[in-house]
């Protein structure tokens, strides 16, 4: 049985990732944390991480980026791996992060989603093959209309993952209103649409002379970040310290 500590327990996906886990037998939530307080659950919530006397074998942190360099310092110094998946991190704390991984075993992604992670690889065969054959590659991503960033971190991500595949050679536009000339062949174009209550959707288009391949990812709901985020638990439990991500899930080392 893999013990959690979830922290941020009283938020939304706090309540998503208990429900799932609540089903589940080989996870159990024997913690959680929220500093605003009690909520009824079936596991004792506490304050504060110093307040918390369970032990435990993960840590899930789907929180805030004021509370992660706590979370950080708490997993380090009791030597409990850690799922990050808050976002918005600042350049410190992520170098905070990595530090910490030196000592300790942190998962981060940018998106829990399997299915996203496995876009990731998808994307990066892709851009091998139709990058090199000339097709032109954009990203437009859809987000309801109370996310703050534009664009998204997934859909950076994503443009991230081209890129490593083929050799850095692309440069990201977020608004071409200001220039009147012909597409470059070294840019990603990433646009951004914020509306209604869509949870995310990424579209991935590659055009080409007389063809268009489009590749999508849509997350109906929340669900698919607390489902990837408890597999991330199953694989980071245990693990010798270190710096991982979904890619480490989805192939299983």
């Amino acid at each position: 049985m893999i013990n959690v500590l979830l922290y941020g327990c009283n938020g939304h996906m706090g309540h998503v990732i208990s429900d799932l886990i609540a089903d589940m037998k080989d996870v159990q939530v024997a913690a959680g944390v929220d500093p605003y307080g009690d909520s009824q659950t079936a596991f004792p919530v506490f304050r504060s991480l110093d307040d918390c006397d369970v032990e435990t074998d993960v840590i899930i942190d789907f929180s805030s980026a004021a509370a992660v360099d706590s979370v950080i310092d708490y997993a380090a110094s009791h030597k409990v791996p850690l799922v990050e998946c808050t976002t918005g991190l600042s350049e410190d704390q992520i170098a905070h992060l990595e530090k910490a991984s030196q000592s300790v075993a942190i998962l981060r992604s940018a998106n829990m989603s399997l299915g996203i992670n496995t876009l990731m690889k998808l994307l990066q065969t892709a851009a091998r093959i139709l990058g090199d054959a000339g097709f032109d590659i954009d990203i437009v991503e859809k987000h309801h209309r109370r996310k703050l960033d534009a664009p998204s971190g997934t859909a950076l991500a994503l443009a991230d993952a081209i890129n490593e595949a083929t050799d850095q050679r692309y440069n990201y536009v977020y608004d071409r209103s200001q220039r009147r000339e012909q597409r470059p062949s070294n840019e990603i174009g990433i646009s951004a649409v914020r509306g209604g209550t869509i949870v995310g959707v990424h579209d991935v288009i590659f055009a080409g002379t007389d063809e268009v391949v489009e590749i999508s990812h849509t997350a109906y709901s929340r669900a698919v970040f607390g489902k990837g985020a408890i597999e991330a638990a199953r694989f980071l439990a245990g693990k010798p310290a270190g710096l991982y991500n979904m890619s480490h899930v989805i192939d299983g080392k």
